[in-house]
This record gives structure tokens, sequence and C-alpha cells, in this order.
């Protein structure tokens, strides 16, 4: 007797996909430092912004690494 194949109720590949198209539509003309400037406002502001600024507080803070608090 096979084992059933379980019905996808989410197609994660799929998902990614549109994601990274939605968001390459919105940067692809921007140039580098802009596209920086996307992303951080992106993990700033976006659905995951509390969970990154708590990653944030707890990494220990390398030497070498320069963030924007840093530069302001």
């Amino acid at each position: 007797m096979s084992p059933a194949k379980a019905e996808k109720a989410f197609d994660c590949l799929a998902y990614k996909e549109r994601v990274q198209e939605e968001i390459y539509g919105e940067i692809k003309g921007l140039t580098p430092q802009q596209q920086i400037a996307y992303y951080n406002h992106s993990s700033e502001t976006g659905p995951l912004a509390t969970w990154w600024k708590a990653v944030r507080r707890a990494s220990p803070r390398s030497p070498g690494l320069v963030t924007r608090q840093a530069k302001q």
C-alpha cells in the first residue's frame, strides 16, 4: 500500500517567485544605493519589522559592521 499524497494548501515556491517578481518590479531602475535604501526601509516597515528589530538588538556587533545608526 503506498502512502497517500497530501494536497498542497500552500505552494511555497510559487509564492517566493511571485514576491521576487514584485520586488524586482519595484527596484528595477534603481541604483545599488537606492536598492539598499529600499531593502532597509522594507525591513523597518514590512511585516517582519518587529522580528528584524529584535534580531538586530540581540546580535553582537561586529567591529567592521557599519549600521545606519552609527553613520548618523
